[in-house]
């Protein structure tokens, strides 16, 4: 089963922290999370590396629990199985694109969200995972962009429209559906 979630700033908004705790086959204090910071290649990428570690111990997760990931080799099925989630900062969504390309670690992440693992994107971490890059990892056909000021309405995403995100919203992707909730 397909467990998805894409957001502009992570777990600012706490409905959508709750949806990941929800997501979790295990209590939080025993999650394992894998924290790719791939994207975080400037200053400013890296400024936010701390809030999203926030995101993570704020519903629970131990220090212990979390494994910081770079991308620098590409990680093995066997490996990222041992993950209840990966989430993917935000940052360069084409440094994050290029390096998915060059590993060509989409199998793996599929094989890994097709296992039951979520995904949770943060800005570029959600980016690459729309149509919006030829080489990323697709999971919705839609073109996406981030922290916009207009978010698309709340609800089932039905088409390939282009979608925009607000700080305060997510998408949520699973076998039956595709939405947008905040």
């Amino acid at each position: 089963m397909k467990k998805i979630l894409l957001t502009s700033t992570g777990f600012d908004n706490e409905n959508i922290m709750n949806k990941f705790v929800d997501l979790l086959n295990v209590d939080a204090k025993d999650a394992k999370v894998l924290f790719i910071i791939t994207a975080a290649n400037d200053p400013d990428a890296v400024r936010i590396l701390s809030g999203c570690l926030d995101d993570l111990t704020k519903c629970g997760i131990t220090d212990d629990n979390i494994t910081v990931y770079d991308m620098h080799k590409l990680i093995s099925q066997e490996e990222i199985n041992k993950y209840d989630a990966i989430y993917v900062c935000g940052g360069s969504t084409k440094h994050l694109v290029d390096r998915i390309k060059e590993l060509n670690i989409k199998p793996v992440i599929d094989k890994y969200i097709e296992n039951g693992g979520i995904y949770i994107g943060v800005s570029a971490g959600s980016v690459c995972a729309s149509g919006k890059y030829k080489d990323g990892l697709d999971f919705i056909e839609n073109v996406l962009d981030v922290h916009c000021d207009k978010g698309t309405s709340i609800g089932v995403i039905n088409s390939s429209d282009d979608i925009y995100l607000t700080d305060n919203q997510a998408i949520f992707i699973d076998d039956n559906e595709k939405i947008i909730f905040e």
